[in-house]
């Protein structure tokens, strides 16, 4: 990686689907992980945790628009990919193709999806990309909410009741090893980005994030160092496990119902 930014222009074809595998992939994982957030505004525990959920759907929202916004340099239009896909080609990690079943699936998905995603972030903002660069860091600081959340649910469930630490227990063991995965695909796109300076190799993706949640699943009995990447099934042009979101997920993702409403 260089102290210069990488001009689009100068990007090889390979380069270029293997960068936009890449936005997509974290503006499709945003734009569901606003919809879970969306489902718990009025279910969560308390009001402060309504508008907290809120809160963080905005966010998640406005990230995924930015990110979508990024593709237009790659030769796509941004307004189709936000809006005219079918369920097949959302790139989001898998575990957002579902609804949360419990409270327990939302605080670790606070914790460890949107970790996962900002750990992503991060990452592509310390690249050569230059939109990344400068969109990059007030994503992160967004974030820091979410994150301190997480944090601050994990430590309620940690000392709760049996049922609900096992719970939590059960949705992060689940998550965990395709969002390894996620973020250490191994294939030949993400290491297309490496070799460009375009992305830290999945191996430091994988070290920060254990740095950034290894000690808080160890709260609910998860050895982080023993979960393996499930890359069973990958769909490398994706970047993620097979499935897809469900289609109510994706008409909500893509504003159908309120986009037939707008007037001309």
């Amino acid at each position: 990686m260089s102290d210069e930014p990488t001009e689009v222009g100068a990007l090889s074809d390979d380069v270029k689907s293997a960068l936009s595998r890449q936005i997509l992939s974290i503006a499709d994982g945003k734009r569901l992980l606003g919809i879970r957030y969306s489902d718990w505004l009025l279910g969560a525990p308390s009001i402060e945790a309504g508008i907290a959920m809120s809160s963080m759907c905005q966010d998640e929202w406005g990230h995924a628009r930015l990110l979508y916004a990024m593709l237009k340099d790659l030769g796509h239009d941004p307004v189709v990919v936000e809006h005219e896909r079918s369920a097949e080609d959302y790139a989001n990690p898998d575990s957002l193709d579902g609804d949360f079943t419990d409270w327990a699936g939302v605080v670790a998905a606070i914790l460890l999806l949107d970790g996962a995603l900002s750990v992503a972030i991060q990452a592509f903002s310390e690249g050569d990309f230059e939109k990344a660069r400068t969109r990059g860091p007030k994503m992160i600081a967004e974030e820091t909410f979410h994150h301190d959340m997480g944090v601050a649910w994990f430590h309620r469930f940690s000392t709760a009741n049996d049922e609900a630490r096992a719970r939590l227990q059960a949705a992060a063991k689940s998550e965990l090893p395709r969002l390894i995965a996620w973020l250490d695909p191994q294939d030949v796109a993400a290491r297309t980005l490496v070799d460009a300076g375009l992305m830290l190799s999945g191996a430091e993706l994988v070290k920060r994030y254990e740095t950034k949640v290894g000690s808080l699943v160890e709260l609910i009995g998860v050895d982080f160092a023993s979960i393996q990447a499930d890359r069973s099934d990958w769909d490398v042009r994706r970047g993620r496990g097979p499935g897809a979101p469900s289609e109510d997920a994706v008409q909500r993702a893509r504003g159908d119902l309120s986009r037939m409403l707008l007037v001309e």
